[in-house]
């Protein structure tokens, strides 16, 4: 379960009601993914929306959007992720239930920032998704 504030917090960032909503984030030796899939079809076009936009976003270096949601300056490896964004390749596509945003890059430090990141947001979401690099599917 999130956190009310971080609840709070999401909506205006996200458009779309995270407690209507399933997240998940992969690491994997190339990279890593983030899923998200609705409880709600009302949502669905939300999500989409948001996570074609954070690929954009991410790709151009910009993570104020992960700093509003987790309300700190503090989320790991972003500063990293957006000072070498040209080394990353960010990639939406809709899933059956909502959509993902798979991240790939061959710079070893980016790498590391990016699993640091998908950590943290494993941590923060309480996914219980593996925290392990595992293979990429």
């Amino acid at each position: 379960m999130l956190l009310p504030l971080l609840l709070t917090l999401a909506i205006p960032q996200m458009g779309f009601d995270q407690s209507a909503t399933v997240h998940h984030f992969h690491l994997f030796p190339n990279g890593g993914a983030i899923e998200i899939n609705t409880k709600d079809a009302r949502e669905l076009d939300a999500i989409r929306t948001h996570l074609s936009h954070i690929a954009k976003m991410f790709g151009g270096g910009d993570f104020e959007a992960p700093m509003m949601v987790h309300d700190t300056k503090d989320v790991p490896g972003i500063t990293v992720l957006a000072a070498r964004h040209e080394s990353i390749r960010y990639t939406y596509a809709d899933t059956p239930g909502g959509g993902r945003v798979d991240i790939v890059t061959t710079d070893p430090a980016v790498l590391a920032a990016l699993h640091d990141f998908l950590r943290y947001q494993i941590r923060e979401h309480k996914t219980g998704d593996a925290v392990k690099v595992t293979a990429r599917r």
